[in-house]
C-alpha cells in the first residue's frame, strides 16, 4: 500500500515538472519572437548643458511596439549634441531632451526660445537661505523709495514686480538633481526680454528679494504693493484743499410790483411843545 503511494507521488511529480518544462519553453520561444530595435540609452548621468560623447552611451534592444518617439538608433547621431535637460542613466536619449545641432554646451544651450538669462546678487536672506535651486521658480520682490511729488515726502514701499520665474543656475552650477540648500552669492534667473528690463531698474532702485513658489502653481496675483504705514495701519492724511465760499445770493426782482423796502425802527419823542416820530 505505501509502494503504490509513493509511485503515484512520484508519477505526479514527473507530470508536474514536464508542465513546467513545457510552459518555460513556450515562454522562451514566445520572447524570442518579439521584434526589437536597438535604441540608444544614457550609460551615465548626464547633467544639462553638457556635451555628450561616446562614453556617456550604449545601444540596447527595445522592444518595437514601445520605442519611444524621437528615440536614436545609432549612437553617432547623438555624438557631440548638448543635453537641455538632466539625462539619468538607463534613460533613453531623446530628440526632445537634446538642444539644436550645432549648439554649444554650458548655459546658453538650456535658455527657451526667446528668453534671456540674468544674474543677480543674493545673499542667504534673500536668496531663500539656499533653497532657490536650479529648475525652482520664484517670484521677485523690490523694496525702495518711491519718487516724491510736489509738496510730499515719498514713501516706503514693497512690491512684487516678477512672478513664476525659473532659476536656471545657482552660482556656476546648474545641475537640477540635487534637493538640498546651497548658500550662493548669485542667481541666475531666465526671464523675457521686457522683464529682464524691469530686473535691471528694480535692483537699481531699492532692496531685490527672491521668493520660492510651488513648481506647479501658475497662478498669477496682481497687487498694488504695500506701504509703511499701511503695514502699521496707519490712516494717511490726505491734503487740505481750501474751498471758495459761495457766492452770496443777489435778490430777485419780481417783475409788476414795486420793490418794498425793509421795514424802519421808529421811536416817538414827548417834548414839552408836542410829540415827534423819529424813524431811521
Amino acid at each position: 500500500m505505501r509502494n503504490i503511494k509513493a509511485f503515484g507521488l512520484l508519477i505526479l511529480a514527473i507530470l508536474t515538472g514536464l508542465a513546467a518544462a513545457v510552459y518555460a519553453s513556450g515562454w522562451v520561444s514566445r520572447q524570442g519572437s518579439i521584434s526589437s530595435n536597438k535604441v540608444v540609452v544614457a550609460v551615465v548621468d548626464i547633467e544639462l548643458g553638457s556635451k555628450i560623447n561616446a562614453q556617456m552611451l550604449s545601444s540596447v534592444d527595445w522592444p518595437s511596439g514601445s520605442v519611444p518617439v524621437g528615440a536614436f538608433n545609432e549612437l553617432k547621431d547623438v555624438q557631440d549634441r548638448v543635453a537641455k535637460v538632466s539625462v539619468l542613466r538607463g534613460e533613453a536619449i531623446l530628440e526632445g531632451k537634446l538642444a539644436p545641432v550645432g549648439t554649444k554646451g554650458g548655459l546658453s544651450a538650456v535658455i527657451a526660445s526667446g528668453k534671456r538669462a540674468m544674474t543677480v546678487r543674493v545673499n542667504d536672506v534673500v536668496g531663500v537661505a539656499g533653497f532657490a535651486l536650479p529648475g525652482n521658480y520664484v517670484d521677485v520682490m523690490v523694496n525702495a523709495q518711491q519718487e516724491k511729488a510736489k509738496g510730499e515726502e515719498g514713501k516706503q514701499i514693497s512690491k512684487t514686480v516678477l512672478e513664476h520665474v525659473l532659476v536656471l543656475a545657482v552660482a556656476q552650477e546648474v545641475g537640477r538633481d540635487e534637493t538640498k540648500p546651497k548658500v550662493v552669492s548669485a542667481v541666475t534667473l531666465e526671464l523675457s526680454l521686457e522683464d529682464s528690463e524691469k530686473l535691471d531698474l528694480a535692483r537699481s532702485v531699492g532692496t531685490l528679494s527672491l521668493v520660492l513658489r510651488n513648481q506647479t502653481d501658475k497662478t498669477k496675483v496682481v497687487t498694488t504693493g504695500i506701504t509703511k504705514s499701511q503695514l502699521f495701519g496707519e490712516k494717511e492724511i490726505l491734503p487740505v484743499v481750501a474751498l471758495a465760499a459761495p457766492a452770496a445770493a443777489k435778490p430777485r426782482a419780481i417783475v409788476g410790483k414795486p420793490a418794498v423796502a425793509p421795514l424802519a425802527e421808529c421811536v416817538e419823542v414827548i417834548q414839552s411843545s408836542g410829540r415827534a416820530l423819529n424813524c431811521f
